[in-house]
């Protein structure tokens, strides 16, 4: 996915708007298994995702539990240390080799500053990243493991064939064999 689609999903930019943010964005690219952020470390770059597939997770009592997905066009981001300059809470891997479009926080903080229009596309990116973590919590709450394993595959319907059953479990907040029992349903 090319960045000025992504720029655009986020919040429509004037093509000045968009040059700004792409002068200072660098294409990188990480292999299948690297930990993109970590819990313990204060982030100081923003990714976007153009070709892969990345897992959230937060570690607890030995056990890791998976609670995002990014995908081509995520936003890939500390929300701590976007908003507070602090530590990450989630440690953040990747399931694929993946290129990611990166920039700097402090860069975009400038032109934060500097563009009202800027400025409005990153409160849209941090409007939407709350949307998503309160429609999460909501589904947690009020859906059983069947209606989020269906609403998931409804909204990622590549997902089984690019991310590992037990991500998916950990992330329904089911075992491995529940999920495979709601599969079986389901076919």
């Amino acid at each position: 996915m090319q960045l000025n689609s992504i720029l655009d999903f986020i919040y429509p930019l004037s093509s000045h708007a968009k040059e700004l943010l792409k002068q200072d964005a660098e294409e990188v690219t990480f292999q299948k298994g690297t930990l993109l952020l970590q819990h313990h470390k204060v982030e100081k770059a923003i990714y976007f995702i153009k070709k892969g597939v990345v897992r959230a997770y937060a570690s607890t009592s030995g056990s890791e539990v998976t609670f995002w997905f990014g995908f081509e066009g995520s936003a890939v981001f500390s929300m701590n240390s976007y908003v507070n300059n602090q530590k990450s809470y989630e440690d953040i891997e990747l399931l694929e080799e993946t290129v990611f479009y990166k920039i700097h926080s402090d860069v975009l903080q400038k032109l934060y500053q500097t563009n009202i229009e800027i400025a409005n596309w990153g409160r849209k990116l941090a409007e939407k990243e709350l949307i998503k973590s309160e429609e999460r919590l909501i589904s947690l709450q009020f859906k059983s493991a069947k209606e989020r394993y269906l609403d998931l595959i409804k909204n990622h319907p590549y997902l089984v064939q690019r991310v590992a059953l037990g991500y998916i479990a950990s992330y329904l907040g089911i075992t491995q064999v529940s999920l495979s029992r709601i599969r079986a349903d389901i076919k």
